[in-house]
């Protein structure tokens, strides 16, 4: 018993030890048992620095660099007009607004090679779980993964259901992801992935794997 009271004193010691003193003031800096990611090697956003020959520590991108998932706009939006300014908000997002667009974005003209496109990049990306079809059954469920989403079912097809996702939606989805499906935003430029939702709708309007 007398073990048991001696290891509970230390341990009590130890815990006032490193949290008793919390919230005190110190004319010196305290001493940090974790300090966690308080004190890092960086510099913040609009501070000098010596390490560069300008002194000034943000810096500009790498010249002729993008964002990993997204491409350069061919005109300023500043030069849009409403309605340009508008589509061009779909295009990158999906959204009118606060909701989810249907259709494409008025820039993209449907044609063999936007087919092709989407086709392409449904087989690298898509296939393995929502399947060649898009009955939702790809390579995945044969391991015991359950079933990703089919493209085949009225929450797709019908706009009348309470739960229709629209191209706006689908796009934001592969964007970002939702539930077990990850994001491919980094990987798939914003004309792709409506490439993807454009292929997507043939697979439907096709019948393809509507059993």
């Amino acid at each position: 018993m007398r073990y048991f009271f001696f290891i509970f004193i230390v341990l009590l010691a130890g815990v006032l030890l490193a949290a008793g003193t919390r919230g005190h003031k110190f004319s010196k800096p305290p001493f940090e048992l974790l300090p966690d990611m308080d004190h890092q090697a960086k510099i913040k956003y609009q501070t000098r620095s010596d390490f560069f020959s300008d002194g000034v520590g943000s810096r500009l991108p790498v010249a002729h660099t993008q964002p990993m998932g997204y491409s350069i706009p061919a005109q300023a939006v500043s030069s849009l007009s409403d309605a340009e300014a508008k589509d061009a908000a779909y295009f990158a997002t999906g959204r009118f607004g606060d909701f989810w667009g249907h259709g494409l974005p008025a820039t993209i003209e449907v044609n063999e090679g936007f087919l092709a496109t989407g086709a392409q990049y449904y087989g690298i990306y898509c296939t393995v779980c929502h399947g060649e079809t898009g009955n939702g059954k790809g390579p995945t469920s044969q391991f015991g993964i359950a079933n990703a989403a089919s493209f085949h079912i009225p929450d797709f097809t019908n706009p009348e259901s309470p739960a229709y996702r629209t191209d706006g939606s689908i796009f934001d989805t592969i964007t970002h992801g939702k539930g077990l499906m990850g994001s491919y935003g980094a990987n798939i430029t914003p004309y792709e992935r409506w490439a993807i939702v454009g292929y997507i709708r043939s697979l439907q309007a096709a019948g393809a794997g509507a059993q």
